[in-house]
Formats: C-alpha cells, sequence, structure tokens
C-alpha cells in the first residue's frame, strides 16, 4: 500500500514537471482604452440650391417663368440646372432677428407689431407642416429666445415681453442664427433658411466680424432679409453692413420708413428730449403713414420668401481647388428684370 502511493505521489510530481517545461501561451492582450484619433471628415456639396427671385422695373414679381428661360453660371462655366420649383409656400425655417439696441427705441412700438405680423404672416396654422422659426434677440448680447417651432404663439409671446436697451451685436445674433438653433429635417435643401433682421443693422460689441458672419452665412446656404428701424432723416453706420449682408446671400433690405414724413407738416420743426432723439410731428398722419410703410414692408418679404424660384444643380466642375465658388444666374431675353440670388457658396462644410 505504501509502495502504491509512492509511485501515485511520483507520476503526480512528474506530471507537473512536464507541465512546467511547455512553453507558455502569452496572456491575451488587453484593448486598449484609446482610440486612434479619427481623420477630419470633409462633406462635399454635391447638390447646389440657389433660391431665386425676378422682378420687373416696378418692383412686380415676375412669377411665369420656366427652367428654360435661366442660365446659372459657376465661376463663369454654365451648369446644368437638375431641379427647379416655382410653387408657393415652399418648406423653410425663418429666424427673426429682433434689434433690443437703444436705437430701436423710438419706433420700439411699431417693430415689435411689425415682427409679431411677420411671424403670423409666415407661421400660419394652414401651413405649419412647411414652415418652422425660432427667433434671436440681440442688445449687449446675442440670445436664442426661441428654439425652432412651428408654433407662432411661442415667439409672438415673447416678442409681446421685449424692452429694448443696450447695445447691438448684430454679427453674433447671426453667427447664432446659422450655428445653434434646432435644425429640421432637410435643411438647407429642403427647408431652405432665411433670416430677417429687423434692426439698422448697427454693431458696436460683437465677437465676430462682418466677414466672418457673411462667409458663415454663405456656408450654411443662409438667404438673409432686412427691415430697416433706420428712421427718415437720420444715418445709420450699420446701413452698408446690412446692405451687404443682404445682397452677398440673395436678400435684401426693405425700408418702412422711408418717406414716412414727405407729407406730414411741422416734422423737424419742433425738436424734442423724447424717445432718446424722437422729434414731435405736427399732424396726425404720422401715425399712418407708419404703418402703411411697415405693412408694404411685410407683404414684400414674406411675399418674396414664398414666391422664390429654387434652382438645384450638381456642379461640373467639383474639382476645382477654389474654396469659394462665384455664381450668376440670369434671365433669358428679358432684359430690363432684376434678378436677385446668393453670389456663390463655399463646397464644403465649415
Amino acid at each position: 500500500m505504501v509502495f502504491m502511493r509512492g509511485l501515485f505521489i511520483s507520476a503526480v510530481l512528474v506530471s507537473m514537471a512536464a507541465l512546467a517545461q511547455q512553453p507558455q501561451q502569452p496572456a491575451p492582450a488587453k484593448p486598449s482604452a484609446e482610440k486612434p484619433e479619427a481623420a477630419p471628415i470633409k462633406v462635399q456639396v454635391n447638390e447646389v440650391i440657389v433660391p431665386v427671385t425676378v422682378t420687373d422695373d416696378k418692383g412686380r414679381f415676375v412669377s411665369n417663368l420656366e427652367a428654360k428661360d435661366f442660365r446659372i453660371l459657376e465661376d463663369g462655366r454654365e451648369q446644368n440646372i437638375a431641379y427647379f420649383n416655382r410653387e408657393r409656400n415652399q418648406p423653410v425655417v425663418v429666424g427673426l432677428l429682433l434689434d433690443l439696441s437703444n436705437t430701436s427705441r423710438l419706433h420700439w412700438t411699431k417693430f415689435q407689431e411689425s415682427a409679431t405680423e411677420l411671424v403670423l404672416n409666415l407661421l400660419t396654422y394652414e401651413r405649419e407642416d412647411r414652415y418652422s422659426g425660432f427667433l434671436v434677440t440681440y442688445g449687449n448680447d446675442a440670445e436664442l429666445a426661441v428654439n425652432t417651432t412651428n408654433d407662432p404663439e411661442k415667439i409672438v409671446e415673447k416678442i409681446r415681453k421685449l424692452k429694448p436697451g443696450g447695445a447691438s451685436t448684430l454679427f453674433d445674433a447671426i453667427y447664432l442664427a446659422c450655428t445653434q438653433h434646432k435644425l429640421v429635417r432637410g435643411e438647407p435643401i429642403e427647408p431652405r433658411r432665411v433670416l430677417v433682421v429687423i434692426g439698422d443693422g448697427n454693431d458696436n460689441n460683437s465677437k465676430h466680424t462682418l466677414n466672418q458672419v457673411v462667409e458663415i452665412a454663405q456656408r450654411n446656404l443662409v438667404t438673409i432679409y432686412g427691415m430697416s428701424t433706420k428712421a427718415f432723416g437720420f444715418q445709420s453706420q450699420g446701413e452698408d453692413a446690412l446692405i451687404r449682408l443682404t445682397q452677398e446671400t440673395g436678400g435684401r433690405v426693405v425700408y418702412p420708413l422711408e418717406g414716412v414724413y414727405a407729407d406730414v407738416a411741422g416734422f423737424l420743426s419742433t425738436p424734442s428730449d423724447e424717445g432718446n432723439y424722437a422729434l414731435k410731428v405736427g399732424t396726425g398722419g404720422y401715425a399712418a403713414a407708419i404703418a402703411a410703410g411697415m405693412f408694404n414692408a411685410i407683404a414684400n418679404i414674406a411675399g418674396e420668401v414664398t414666391t422664390q424660384y429654387i434652382l438645384r444643380y450638381v456642379p461640373k466642375n467639383s474639382d476645382s481647388p477654389r474654396q469659394f465658388r462665384n455664381l450668376s444666374v440670369e434671365v433669358k431675353d428679358l432684359p430690363n428684370v432684376k434678378v436677385r440670388y446668393r453670389k456663390g457658396y463655399y463646397p464644403y462644410a465649415p
């Protein structure tokens, strides 16, 4: 019995020694916690969208054109129009930018009413599935006051509570509007993007420059319109900036107070201190003239946003090294019409 137990122990010891002499398999490597840095992604714009407005010599919309009536060039090279639409009420996301600086105080109530009317005009319940909007205010700072919604009452309620006062940060407001609002599925092709600035174009407190916000608007395929708060008889340092922002992106500026006082006796004759630099007006025609000017401005902007021609094309020169591509749109056989469109685009995302 003792002999058998000794044989068993010896066999176990021999087996253990044999196992110790076998080559050991390397332990599986632990997965690394660090991931390789991803290369930056560049998204090329394969299809370019160009909203176009055509008006006659009296400023009336020309709305009966066909695709064959247009000619579009990129960097001087003619392109093939792949998509054409002239239907009214096409899907749009409208950002309203409202100036809360001191320069808005003179006619604040009227511009507050105008902003409300514009929202109700565009974001109607009849087309809530096609139109969305958001509100950005700018004074000492730019703020996204109401994010993207198709409920006009949310924006109207906020506008009613606003009070002007302070500096102006228009450029920061445009940058914010282009980069921080909640996106709607399909932007910027369908729906397309529009900003409406209600202000005088002045900026004295922004971190961004005019060149930067022109570029960010062009990169994001935004069309900018302006309803100027510049009053008749006054100069605005920001007027040139507002004109450039609109022209470069395919929009325009309307002036509801332009000529308001032309037929109002007593204006500029009795200066006073009301409303910062307000001047008394001698007749009751003043209020009616302002109301008419505001109504026409709203009608012009809303009409243009909803009646644009939409052209789309795939660039022939997609391998061009140019960072910014210049656009030119012509209407054949109609030499006296005014054609408005974005002046160019960037082929890569910012």
